[in-house]
């Protein structure tokens, strides 16, 4: 399995939370037999991780009983349920010593989203349950003087409708798995969020994640066209593309390509001459980025969906590269890093 970070009580306990989590695994493994079922509730993908998961065996079999596992759950390798028996094969804090343990660990520590600050507190606290009922609704000139204002109206329609057809100041974080995560993290706490998209059912949904992390009650919300919200106002628009594009177009003119995924993904592996300037970084640092047109990407696109949609909405020029960065080599575009 992966391996939890331990930075999130404070830089100065990650050492001895690492020591001891290495502990509290192979005291588990010395008092639990190996048919005993181990149910993550998170892994590798999660935020609280901090290393990729270990290549091992799927549920070698073991003595013993063997019940079910329970419901929902899926086996090993792919960051379901498993057995003590199976992790005592492959999992880093049972196959290897303290001190390698420690190291790895620590290595893996990357960024973790902003709005994990306010966890702490809010679960100490005991938050009250959520008001899921409807926003109130917001009218094109509302909408208007809310992002005039500076708080921010949030399009959960997908990437590719967004770059198409969207309101001016509107920010892109498509409804899915990373909507509140980022949502979460690079919105300034506290401010005001409207949520924009065709369907009531989808800024419903919208509104029970953004719950989940402390954003209890959107300020409004519109459902329907962009044309609607913009009652006749002219739309804008950013083109897209993939890397195959990137590379043709790298080929006849200098361009700025910003990488905004984060640190460990840049050492790994990235394009030759790109600017690195992480997403959850990127409202601060804009100035850094020369100008002239942006090329914008990330690991699959949902990030630099964001990132367009942030730069954008600055008046920055931008193509949003929605690809999947493995295919950068295919396209022939030279890179360097840790993977190469």
């Amino acid at each position: 399995g992966s391996t939890g970070r331990t930075d999130l009580a404070g830089a100065g306990h990650k050492v001895a939370l690492a020591r001891a989590q290495h502990a509290s695994a192979r005291r588990l493994a010395a008092e639990l037999p190996p048919w005993t079922w181990i149910c993550p509730t998170h892994g590798f993908g999660s935020f609280c991780s901090a290393t990729a998961p270990v290549a091992g065996p799927a549920m070698v079999p073991v003595p013993g009983p063997s019940p079910d596992p329970p419901a929902g759950t899926a086996l090993r390798p792919g960051g379901g349920a498993s057995t003590m028996g199976a992790e005592l094969q492959v999992n880093p804090a049972l196959t290897t010593g303290e001190t390698e343990y420690v190291a790895t660990t620590l290595a893996g520590l990357d960024d973790y989203p902003a709005y994990y600050a306010q966890m702490g507190p809010a679960n100490l606290a005991g938050p009250p349950a959520p008001d899921l009922s409807a926003p109130p609704a917001a009218g094109p000139q509302e909408l208007g003087r809310r992002v005039r204002s500076g708080e921010w109206v949030v399009d959960l329609r997908p990437r590719p409708e967004f770059a198409d057809r969207h309101l001016h100041g509107t920010l892109n974080f498509g409804l899915g798995p990373g909507l509140a995560t980022y949502l979460g993290w690079l919105i300034p706490w506290g401010t005001p969020v409207t949520l924009l998209a065709r369907e009531p059912a989808d800024i419903a949904a919208a509104q029970r994640e953004l719950a989940r992390i402390g954003i209890d009650r959107p300020a409004a919300a519109a459902a329907g066209d962009p044309q609607d919200w913009a009652a006749g106002a002219e739309l804008e628009q950013f083109a897209t593309a993939d890397f195959a594009a990137l590379a043709r177009e790298s080929d006849r003119r200098p361009l700025i390509v910003l990488d905004v995924r984060r640190r460990g993904e840049w050492d790994a592996w990235h394009i030759d001459g790109a600017l690195h300037i992480p997403l959850h970084e990127l409202r601060g640092r804009m100035s850094e980025i020369p100008l002239g047109e942006i090329w914008v990407h990330c690991q699959a696109g949902y990030r630099a969906a964001i990132a367009a949609s942030l730069l954008a909405a600055c008046g920055r020029p931008v193509v949003a590269i929605d690809d999947e960065f493995s295919r950068t080599r295919v396209a022939g575009l030279a890179g360097a890093g840790l993977a190469g």
